[in-house]
């Protein structure tokens, strides 16, 4: 395959997740913006995956690989931002905006997949690597996050509250995401009566609140306790 036709693959694979990040919504005003935001976000998200963890360091890539990049995406830069300009962009981004656009690209690339056996998502919280503070004695933050195991996506994450546990946002994401025919794997501190209790009011279908264990040995346990009686008989406690 040429050097072109890799380009054009290159390219087409980035197409529908460059419409996805231009659907966020833009902090910036409309005059003078130089840098589209969908190409500021991905040069990001590139930046970070090659082992950028600063602004200036997101800057840096861009610098080094501008004319790949204009070449790749069709596009004229002359320069990078400046990395006030990234800063200003992602901190005024709206996290909201981008979870639900990321959970929709995730969605449409597990969703193209064909399944080949059981779908499986597994829900976990794990805490954000460097996210503490010690200085200020700020704990780490913990993010749940829905990983679908067929695909090796996560569909979703939700940040944990500090005052809580991944119970309530587990609960959460259940409600927004489409399990539907997912076997759906979880803690053993999700096994407790009160949250399948509340999901049973919920209107929930899964099998373990569906089919509630029934007392299998009956018999059994009245023939024990005949035994207990005629022990305590014979030993001349009764």
């Amino acid at each position: 395959m040429t050097a072109s036709a890799l380009q054009e693959v290159a390219i087409k694979s980035f197409e529908r997740f460059l419409s996805h990040l231009g659907m966020i919504r833009d902090p910036r005003r409309a005059e003078g913006m130089l840098y589209k935001l969908p190409h500021v976000l991905l040069f990001a998200i590139l930046a970070i995956v090659t082992g950028a963890n600063s602004y200036r360091g997101i800057r840096t890539f861009i610098k080094a690989h501008r004319r790949r990049l204009n070449k790749a995406f069709k596009i004229g830069w002359k320069r990078p931002p400046a990395h006030t300009a990234i800063r200003y962009i992602l901190q005024g981004l709206d996290p909201a905006d981008v979870e639900k656009i990321f959970r929709e690209h995730a969605a449409d690339l597990n969703g193209g997949e064909a399944p080949t056996g059981a779908r499986i998502l597994a829900f976990d919280g794990k805490a954000l690597r460097g996210s503490f503070d010690a200085f200020n004695d700020v704990k780490a933050r913990q993010i749940l996050s829905a990983f679908a195991a067929d695909t090796a996506l996560v569909l979703a994450h939700i940040e944990i509250d500090e005052k809580s546990n991944e119970i309530p946002a587990v609960q959460k994401l259940l409600e927004e995401l489409d399990v539907a025919g997912h076997i759906v794997t979880l803690d053993a501190m999700h096994c407790q009566k009160n949250i399948r209790n509340c999901r049973r009011s919920a209107g929930a279908s899964d099998r373990s609140i569906e089919r509630q264990p029934a007392d299998l040995m009956p018999q059994g346990r009245g023939r024990l306790l005949q035994h207990q009686a005629a022990f305590r008989r014979s030993d001349g406690r009764s």
